[in-house]
């Protein structure tokens, strides 16, 4: 089976175990795939398809995170609670939390740091008295903004090897990929509408 993928077997200057191989972190799909068939394991499209979907996603972040925020002496992380709050306005750190796909300790965890540096302000969550109410300061706005504006112009660099049609196909089925999930009742780090199975 042919696998787009796939690159040449073997790294020009690589010696001992990773003389052989996939070449590129993208070139690994085609060697995973291609040894669950040679192990005899079920393989189809599902498989190639959420593995270049989560590699995709790795290598963009990865690159977004070492090329726009760790130079600015922020993270991948800390951009995600800015922008949910930027988008968002005051929000209980629960909500931020789910808004950013992270776990609540995670979100805890960065809370004291980003008030140290006057990013965002914290006070406590009138509907939860453990709870706490997370808002961004004027510094943390001009902050996000400016990693946005960046990040931007990184994100452009990223998607314009597609045309504005196959963005929007890709947008489209993406969508479709992870909400029309009901009958799979898939785990996720929000929690699921009342009524959801």
């Amino acid at each position: 089976m042919y696998y787009p993928f796939m690159v040449a077997d073997s790294f020009p200057d690589a010696k001992g175990p990773d003389a052989k191989g996939p070449t590129d972190f993208i070139g690994f799909i085609g060697r995973a795939t291609e040894h669950l068939a040679e192990e005899g394991l079920n393989v189809d499209r599902a498989t190639e398809l959420l593995l270049t979907l989560n590699r995709a996603s790795s290598a963009i972040t990865y690159d977004l995170e070492a090329s726009i925020h760790r130079p600015q002496g922020s993270s991948w992380a800390t951009f995600r609670i800015l922008n949910v709050l930027w988008h968002a306005g005051a929000l209980s750190s629960r909500r931020v939390a789910e808004l950013a796909d992270m776990t609540k300790q995670a979100v805890s965890n960065l809370t004291g740091p980003m008030v140290d540096k006057g990013l965002f302000e914290r006070a406590p969550d009138p509907g939860d008295g453990r709870g706490v109410v997370l808002s961004l300061t004027p510094e943390g706005e001009r902050t996000v903004r400016a990693l946005y504006v960046e990040q931007h112009q990184r994100e452009r660099a990223w998607v314009d090897v597609l045309d504005a049609d196959e963005q929007d196909t890709l947008i489209r089925l993406l969508t479709r990929l992870v909400t029309d999930r009901a009958e799979l009742a898939a785990r996720t780090r929000s929690p699921q509408p009342p009524g959801s199975p």
